[in-house]
C-alpha cells in the first residue's frame, strides 16, 4: 500500500523529513508547502523532485488533493492546532512536529478528534526513537541502578533561536520525554525559573510561550518522589546534550555528543564504616547502541501506524498532549516567579 503524503514546512527540520520520507519505498511525496519560495526551490533541486510533486506556499492550495493520505506538519508551533485539526477533519493521518500545540486543551481536542475520525495522530518526539534512549529504557527495566535517587540533564548550544517558542518548549521537552519514558511515570509537580536577554516581550494569557526565555532551570517531581533537574539554554556556546539518572548502585548516562559512549553505566556505591563513606564496586560499562538515525525511525513508525491504522505505542498524540500539559504548567511557574505547580 502506497501512502501519499504532503509535508508542510521546508525549514531546518522539514528538509530532513523530506529526505527521510523520500527514502521510504512505500511513500509517495505528493506536495511540499512552505511560504518561502526559495526554500521550495532548494528542496526541488536538492532532492531532484519531478514535476508531479506540487510545490505550494499555502496549505489551502493542496489540502483537497484527491490522492492525499497523510500530512506531515513541521511548521511553527502556534500553527499546529488549526493545521492538524483541518487535516484530521479531511480524513488524513497526521505526523506533527513537537510540541503538538502550545495549549493543553487544544492538544486533548486533537487527540479526541483523531479517535473520532479513526485516523492516526503521531508526534515527532524524535528522542523517543533514539537507539540510546531505547537501550536506556531496557537498562532501567533491569534495575541495575538500585534505588533511584535523582536525575539531571543539560541541553545547551549557541542557537538555533526560535521565535515561536522559548528555550524550554524547544529543548526541555526532549529531556522531559526521556525521563518520563525511562521512569514509566509522569511528573506530579513542576517548577521553573528563567532569564531572557535576546527577545524581551511581555507574557500574555493567550500566548503562554512568551516571553521567550533564553535560559530555563526546570525541576520535575514524580509521584514516586524522584526529582529531575534540567538546564536548557540556546545562548551558551558550550554545547551539551547530556542526561543522567542516579541510583544507589550507579548512574546511567546518555551523552548524545560522545563519539565513543553515547550510553554508559557508571557503577559504584559506598561502604559505610562508622562516619566514613568509602567508594567501592567502581566500574564503567559502555552500552551498545545500534547506529540508526532516529528521524528515520520516526518516519518508518508513522507509516506503519498509517498502514495498520493503529495508534503509536511510542509517541501518540496522547503522549504529545501530556508533554504539552507539563510544559504549560512549567510556563505558569515561570510566569509566577518559580512557584511550584501541581499536575492532576
Amino acid at each position: 500500500m502506497t501512502i501519499n503524503i504532503a509535508i508542510l514546512g521546508a525549514g531546518r527540520w522539514g528538509v530532513h523529513l523530506v529526505r527521510n520520507f523520500l527514502a521510504l519505498p512505500e511513500v509517495r511525496l505528493v506536495a511540499v508547502v512552505d511560504p518561502n519560495l526559495d526554500r521550495l526551490e532548494d528542496v526541488r533541486s536538492r532532492h531532484q523532485l519531478d514535476d508531479t510533486v506540487v510545490l505550494a506556499t499555502e496549505w489551502s492550495e493542496i489540502r483537497l488533493l484527491p490522492e492525499l493520505n497523510a500530512v506531515v506538519i513541521a511548521t511553527p508551533a502556534a500553527t499546529h492546532y488549526q493545521l492538524v485539526a483541518d487535516a484530521l477533519n479531511l480524513g488524513y493521518h497526521v505526523l506533527a512536529e513537537k510540541p503538538l500545540t502550545i495549549n493543553p486543551d487544544e492538544s486533548l481536542e486533537l487527540c479526541q478528534l483523531a479517535e473520532q475520525k479513526q485516523r492516526q495522530l503521531v508526534v515527532d518526539q524524535t528522542y523517543l526513537f533514539h537507539p540510546a534512549v531505547t537501550q536506556g529504557k531496557k537498562v532501567m527495566e533491569q534495575g541495575v541502578l538500585g534505588e533511584l535517587r535523582y536525575g539531571y540533564a543539560t541541553r545547551t548550544n549557541l542557537g538555533p533561536v526560535r521565535q515561536d517558542v522559548d528555550a524550554m518548549w524547544d529543548l526541555a521537552i526532549h529531556d522531559i520525554a526521556i525521563f518520563s519514558n525511562w521512569l514509566s511515570e509522569t511528573p506530579s509537580q513542576v517548577q521553573a525559573s528563567g532569564k531572557l536577554w535576546l527577545q524581551p516581550t511581555e507574557a500574555t494569557e493567550n500566548s503562554p510561550e512568551n516571553p521567550l526565555y533564553d535560559l530555563v532551570w526546570v525541576t520535575l517531581t514524580y509521584p514516586s518522589g524522584f526529582q529531575a533537574f534540567i538546564h536548557v539554554s540556546w545562548l551558551n556556546p558550550d554545547k551539551q546534550r547530556r542526561l543522567g539518572i542516579v541510583g544507589s548502585q550507579g548512574t546511567l548516562i546518555f551523552d548524545e555528543l560522545s563519539t565513543t559512549a553515547s550510553l554508559s553505566i557508571h557503577k559504584g556505591n559506598f561502604a559505610v564504616l562508622g562516619n566514613k563513606f568509602n567508594p567501592e564496586n567502581l566500574s564503567f560499562e559502555v552500552v551498545n547502541v545500534p547506529k540508526v538515525e532516529p528521524l528515520k525511525q520516526v518516519c518508518e513508525h508513522f507509516i506503519n501506524c498509517v498502514q495498520q491504522n493503529q495508534p503509536s505505542s511510542v509517541s501518540s498524540g496522547w503522549v504529545g498532549a501530556q508533554l504539552v500539559e507539563i510544559l504549560y504548567a512549567l510556563t505558569r511557574s515561570l510566569q509566577q516567579g518559580g512557584q511550584p505547580i501541581k499536575l492532576s
